[in-house]
């Protein structure tokens, strides 16, 4: 069985195991296509998920593309055609929340999540909220601004996950630590790509938090130019990541309350997101040349290590279930 074969094979028993019937399989295939061709960690930390658990995260994922798709592609459209385009995917989206259906595939899959798994529409508008911020808002001038942004497009990318992965206890008591690694990964992801960014003309680092080390959009600018950081360009940056890092301990304790199965996929996701953070800080803060991502290697060590820890649970669990049918 070639690759091809076998990875389709893959995304059937998905969804078969979730039970996704037979009209909206397509629209679920278009969502785990989109989540292996652009989220490489999340997709492989979603493989450690049970087949059932996948197609849910792959809609959830899909629609958060789609739409972070329209804000960021530079030179396809003015911002206000940018902005018609997002006003008309809330109107479809309403919609689809409303009759529960939708001629779109994205929107199809996103619908029966949310009602398959009690998903609070809410997290939707403030997703929303935020990307429309991308179109017109290009810095950030404090923290506090910041936050307002990173809740809706990244602290509710957690809540919305969470009725996915189940939790053991309260689903309440979890979703301050969801809130908080969706958070982490956000900020990381800025850390990652601040020359991209401001390629994109936008600054997602606060500015009277980069002033404390005499930096300011010009001199990252310059940086960029140049392709390296100086001496107050990383300062400034190592700071950042002190402060992500804080995000990251915030989050850990959630881990042990999301449910068994559920918990080394989100592990490994916080493992590998948490080493973009190390790589940034080993190339000597070197955001401004290239893209800064862990190995290959690394991303499929852990996922390794992960997988076996899920085999034998599984086992255990499916010894345990026997014995007590016996």
């Amino acid at each position: 069985m070639d690759a091809g074969a076998w990875l389709a094979v893959g995304a059937r028993r998905e969804l078969d195991s979730a039970g996704v019937p037979a009209a909206l399989r397509e629209a679920y295939l278009r969502c785990r296509a989109l989540n292996a061709e652009h989220g490489r960690t999340y997709f492989l930390a979603t493989r450690l998920l049970p087949p059932s658990r996948r197609p849910p995260v792959h809609a959830l994922y899909g629609f958060a593309r789609w739409v972070d798709d329209i804000v960021d592609e530079v030179g396809e459209g003015t911002t206000a055609q940018r902005a018609d385009r997002l006003d008309e995917l809330d109107r479809r989206l309403r919609e689809a929340l409303e009759t529960g259906t939708s001629e779109h595939p994205v929107l199809a899959a996103l619908v029966d999540t949310v009602e398959q798994h009690r998903v609070d529409p809410v997290l939707f508008e403030d997703f929303l909220s935020s990307m429309r911020m991308d179109l017109t808002v290009a810095e950030y001038p404090s923290r506090t601004e910041l936050e307002r942004y990173v809740h809706g497009s990244a602290a509710v990318i957690g809540m919305q996950l969470l009725p996915v992965l189940g939790t053991v206890g309260p689903a309440a008591e979890a979703r301050s630590a969801a809130a908080a690694l969706g958070v982490a990964f956000q900020l990381t992801n800025f850390l990652r790509d601040v020359g991209e960014d401001l390629d994109r003309g936008r600054v997602y680092l606060p500015a009277d938090e980069l002033a404390v080390f005499g930096v300011d959009r010009e001199r990252l600018l310059w940086c960029r130019r140049r392709g390296r950081a100086d001496g107050p360009v990383r300062r400034a940056l190592a700071d950042q990541v002190a402060r992500t890092r804080a995000h990251y301990r915030a989050a850990e304790p959630g881990i042990q309350m999301l449910a068994p199965e559920s918990r080394p996929c989100v592990r490994t996701a916080s493992v590998l997101y948490g080493e973009i953070l190390d790589h940034v800080v080993a190339s000597g803060y070197d955001v401004f040349s290239r893209r800064i991502a862990v190995p290959v290697s690394r991303r499929l060590a852990v996922a390794a290590g992960a997988a076996g820890v899920v085999l034998v649970s599984r086992a255990v669990r499916g010894g345990l279930g026997s014995r007590s049918r016996g």
